[in-house]
């Protein structure tokens, strides 16, 4: 498995996060059937594809171009990978066509990839101009970041920004896009994030850590592309798929995604659901998961230096106990 990631990452240039974490987590097992919900450019699929031979897997993206790109470096695999142009809380109807009712693990690395946000195109980075859209699937006909900045009142902008970003500047920064905006619209990445940083008070900027636009580029793309709802979706089906033994692993890269995965499993995994007010247990449920790690991976010195981006990264998994229900 070694010799083939090498050789993938030499011939891609993609480092997939949490790599070895992953595989440690999830587990994959020959034969077995798994369901990768995002993609990308494949480098969490080849490893599952390497590591378990005669593995089938379900592979889903919303980004038709990252699809493509994926299917071409995976096409060493062959058939056993099954690709669908799908977001992942739609797993379920991609797993009817292949008339699987389960799967043995599942994986999510939830957030933007490396071919979006390199691409000045596609609007998701200040780093390069470009225009301001955002949509993962472009071709969904899904309102683009522009439509936020440039539609959305000052309430929705500022809480978006607030809770999305959790940028405490939230208030002067949807204040500063709604007076910039009636002059002319806002039409580009470099217009944006020059109206974020000028929005930031001068102390702040001193101090900041990152470029001041950064948390209002996330919580703008969260926005656009629905993530927390897709999150949400997804964890209310994906436990009634897993085979017993299964395994779900998410990695996510935002506090709010990390405690929608954290309180999902702790749901699974606890045993009585009486009342507080209940002193002795009557409703006799036994805990349907195991909680693998009490606190999330997170990725080492040496991940961090070779790829900053899995820095905020923290990796969760589950384990469906054999007894718990199904479809």
């Amino acid at each position: 498995m070694v010799l083939v990631m090498r050789a993938f990452e030499e011939e891609t240039h993609h480092l997939p996060v949490l790599l070895k974490e992953t595989l440690t987590a999830l587990a994959p097992q020959a034969g077995g059937r798994y369901l990768d919900g995002t993609l990308g450019l494949g480098g969490h699929c080849a490893a599952i594809a390497a590591t378990a031979s005669d593995s089938e897997i379900c592979a889903l993206d919303r980004d038709a171009q990252a699809l493509a790109i994926a299917k071409d470096r995976l096409s060493a695999v062959g058939e056993r990978v099954h690709f669908f142009q799908y977001r992942y809380s739609r797993f379920a109807e991609a797993l009817a066509q292949l008339q699987w009712d389960r799967v043995d693990g599942a994986l999510l690395d939830i957030g933007v990839s490396s071919l979006q946000i390199d691409n000045a195109a596609r609007g998701f980075s200040f780093y390069g101009n470009g225009p301001l859209d955002m949509r993962m699937d472009r071709d969904s006909g899904a309102p683009s970041a522009w439509h936020w900045v440039n539609r959305e009142s000052y309430a929705r902008l500022k809480q978006c920004i607030a809770t999305l970003g959790e940028d405490p500047q939230a208030g002067r920064i949807a204040r500063f896009i709604v007076e910039a905006r009636q002059k002319s619209p806002i039409e580009t990445t470099e217009e944006l994030a020059a109206l974020v940083e000028a929005a930031y008070p001068h102390a702040w900027r001193v101090k900041a850590r990152h470029h001041p636009a950064t948390r209002t580029f996330q919580a703008l793309r969260m926005a656009v592309n629905n993530e927390l709802e897709e999150l949400k979706m997804f964890l209310d089906q994906i436990f009634t798929y897993l085979s017993p033994g299964g395994r779900l692993v998410v990695i996510t890269f935002h506090s709010l995604e990390d405690r929608f995965v954290k309180q999902a499993a702790r749901h699974w995994a606890e045993g009585c659901r009486c009342p507080r007010h209940i002193p002795v247990c009557v409703c006799d449920h036994q805990p349907e998961a195991r909680i693998l790690y009490k606190k999330p991976v997170r990725a080492g010195h040496a991940e961090v230096a070779a790829n900053p981006r899995a820095s905020s990264a923290k990796l969760r998994a589950v384990e469906k106990l054999a007894g718990a229900g199904h479809l």
